[in-house]
């Protein structure tokens, strides 16, 4: 009995995912305003009503493309938590997993979701989850600076251009890029790090 009602849970998870996913790959090439639930239905050859079992309406569904997509990065965050090395070298794989999260098909989410003219409600989850991502990169350029492996820096300004710059990637990348996402972090935090790096 448990056996088929844990089966059923990950059975409707799994469809859900798809949803999620079909969406962000829908939003990317179509942008949200020009992408409909029927679209999506259409596109997993089920009902629109079966898109609504799975999510309340269109909103809810960019906000789970965002917060999928900073999942990646807040993976990320968790890997480096317990790891050995300096605080840059955990930075540098924090920004290997947000590039990895731009090119996936959640970048365009993750970027977009503010000019979404979301709700007031939806906005402000939109924000606390950037905030996470922010702290977390603040959090890692002080601990930089105490261990040595960066230089005293404002940890805000070099929050937000590091994020800007990543940012960036959904705008301009494209699916079959010649560089990985992992070369793209790395190109990055090589700029970058020259001026982190202690003189």
């Amino acid at each position: 009995m448990w056996d088929s009602v844990d089966a059923r849970a990950r059975d409707r998870e799994r469809k859900r995912e798809a949803v999620i996913l079909t969406a962000a790959r829908a939003f990317r090439q179509r942008g949200y305003h020009n992408t409909s639930l029927d679209d999506i239905a259409r596109e997993l050859s089920v009902t629109k009503p079966t898109v609504y079992h799975y999510v309340a309406n269109k909103e809810q569904l960019l906000f789970e493309c965002f917060r999928t997509g900073l999942g990646l990065i807040m993976a990320g965050f968790e890997e480096v938590c317990s790891s050995a090395g300096s605080a840059r070298e955990r930075l540098a794989y924090v920004m290997t997993r947000y590039a990895e999260a731009l090119t996936s098909d959640f970048g365009w989410c993750m970027v977009q979701a503010e000019n979404q003219d979301l709700s007031p409600a939806m906005s402000q989850k939109v924000k606390q989850l950037k905030s996470k991502i922010d702290q977390g990169i603040r959090r890692l350029l002080q601990e930089g600076i105490a261990d040595g492996s960066i230089r005293p820096c404002d940890t805000k300004i070099t929050a937000f251009a590091l994020a800007g710059a990543m940012n960036w990637i959904a705008y301009w990348y494209k699916s079959g890029d010649s560089l990985t996402a992992d070369e793209i972090a790395r190109r990055f935090m090589d700029l970058f790090e020259l001026g982190l790096q202690p003189r």
